[in-house]
């Protein structure tokens, strides 16, 4: 992958609002209305190609599609492997039963409104059978989509993200794998085959893995020695399922998710960093912009990073509708670049902006957008500070 080699790149971490013809088309699919493929098929690629453009003409030098096509980040794995079957259940309230929500149960209790419109079915996914991989289509629709968006617009370099067998298994109920182990083999091999062909394709991939850490704040009986040693052996499972991609051809991703909340409880970096940097990747992307760990930059200061491996911190945070001053995301830069050399770091993202097809994001599009603008421009004033 690219490395900051004359002036500070930039990037996200990968889903964005969709457009709402598009999110119609889901919706419309959840609620079991016959829609017009073609039609569908057309509108997406123009979409992808829309954004792959607004991305690039911004200044964001690692584009993606901004995850289109996925009805869903922590569901649409679902759709692409077998083995599974879908239950419909209530739409829970975020974070229940949580550390978060047992310590501000007000805040998080059934009156609040936590986001109105209509969202993609939330379904109970049940293992029932043997997992394996059957997204081919979809996935080289996605391939195609993004290849052409980034031939059109001149882009040297795109990412597309793939879930973590991790997460796939955390939002999931087994019912036929003798273990919990098994079960998480059997996936991290099946979601090998869309990594090859994400890597093959000539994209760098995208492991997204919030699971690694939310785990701890939705496990509130969880013991911190308990849950690094859970946390390590997921990372295991993550190695297992990168088993013959190059480690540069790879970037992971951790965050706390999508909680508009308080955020106390949540897990420090410094309790798990040795863990993902354990994982086989080129570069790490994680939150370090919203304020309970924009502090946790200064780790680096006593933690050596790997010889090769590149930084990509969020400079950006999804847990705002603030836009960051452009001067504060420079500061932010100059940072990590202070700690671990200029050239190890790309200004990315904390997390996604549009996890989940909704006619009502958390972060309202006209923000996301102002906040690339400031990702950008933020990066340009590092840049000048640091090749100047």
């Amino acid at each position: 992958m690219k490395r900051s080699a004359a002036r500070t790149l930039t990037t996200h971490v990968g889903s964005l609002p969709r457009p709402s013809r598009l999110v119609d088309v889901i919706l419309a699919e959840d609620r079991g209305v016959a829609i017009d493929r073609d039609a569908f098929e057309a509108e997406l690629k123009a979409a992808v190609d829309d954004v792959v453009a607004r991305q690039a003409a911004l200044g964001i030098d690692v584009v993606d599609d901004g995850e289109f096509s996925k009805r869903g980040f922590a569901v649409y794995a679902n759709e692409r492997l077998t083995g599974y079957e879908a239950r419909p259940r209530e739409r829970g309230i975020p974070w229940g039963g949580s550390r978060e929500a047992l310590a501000f149960p007000e805040f998080y209790g059934a009156s609040r409104p936590h986001g109105s419109g209509a969202v993609a079915r939330v379904d109970e996914i049940v293992c029932t059978g043997p997992v394996s991989y059957k997204g081919h289509a979809q996935l080289e629709r996605d391939l195609a989509n993004l290849r052409a968006a980034v031939d059109a617009h001149g882009v040297e370099e795109a990412f597309m993200p793939a879930i973590s067998p991790v997460d796939v298994v955390g939002n999931q109920t087994n019912e036929y794998y003798p273990s919990e182990e098994e079960f998480l083999d059997a996936v991290a091999a099946a979601m090998n085959e869309e990594y090859r062909a994400i890597v093959d394709a000539g994209f760098i991939l995208q492991i997204d893995d919030p699971h690694l850490i939310t785990y701890y704040v939705k496990t509130p009986d969880l013991e911190l020695a308990d849950y690094r040693k859970w946390a390590g052996a997921q990372a295991e499972v993550v190695n297992h399922a990168l088993e013959g991609i190059p480690e540069d051809r790879v970037r992971y991703h951790t965050c706390y998710g999508i909680n508009m909340g308080p955020r106390v409880h949540e897990v420090e970096l410094g309790w798990v960093l040795d863990i993902v940097l354990g994982i086989r990747a080129g570069a790490y992307s994680f939150e370090a912009a919203n304020p309970r760990h924009e502090h946790e930059w200064r780790l680096w200061e006593h933690t050596k990073l790997p010889e090769g491996k590149i930084l990509i911190p969020g400079v950006i945070t999804h847990s705002s509708v603030l836009v960051e001053h452009p001067e504060l995301v420079a500061e932010r830069i100059l940072r990590f670049a202070g700690l671990v050399g200029r050239e190890n770091v790309i200004a990315g993202g904390d997390c996604g902006f549009g996890t989940q097809a909704s006619l009502t994001p958390e972060v309202h599009p006209s923000i996301v957008w102002a906040k690339f603008e400031a990702l950008a421009e933020g990066a340009r004033i590092a840049s000048e500070r640091l090749w100047s």
